[in-house]
């Protein structure tokens, strides 16, 4: 890369209230790591990712998440999810939210399976002995 390139902007930077509060939810997870990529956080599951802080090129605060492949059809029936540019292209979807607003329940609930799609054997084992 060179020096005359810019960096990708950081829309939701790892001090956002909406970063924080994602941070706090995906953080609980077994061995779950927060990465910066792309100018946003990531947060993984070992390598893979399994939610993102912000969709490209859209300001507005959303989550991005791997659903459940029954559950998508639903979730696209709502007003507040819809698929992101780039990673929409490999099933995920985003959730409107901001940090003081959105159904963070449900939102909780979509990143537990969306961690759940993508964590190793190991890792399932480790929060399913948290969950007793």
């Amino acid at each position: 890369m060179s020096d005359d390139v810019p960096p990708h902007p950081m829309r939701f930077p790892p001090e956002h209230p909406l970063t924080e509060r994602v941070r706090r939810l995906c953080m609980a997870y077994p061995e779950a790591a927060e990465v910066l990529a792309h100018g946003r956080s990531t947060f993984r599951a070992g390598k893979r990712q399994f939610a993102i802080v912000g969709a490209a090129h859209d300001d507005a605060g959303a989550v991005e998440f791997i659903p459940d492949d029954l559950e998508r059809p639903a979730l696209l029936e709502r007003d507040d999810v819809f698929v992101p540019p780039y990673e929409g292209a490999y099933g995920w979807l985003a959730i409107r939210v901001d940090a003081d607003a959105g159904d963070w329940e449900l939102l909780g609930e979509l990143l537990d399976t969306s961690y759940r799609r993508v964590a190793l054997q190991r890792q399932l084992r480790a929060l399913d002995a948290q969950d007793v």
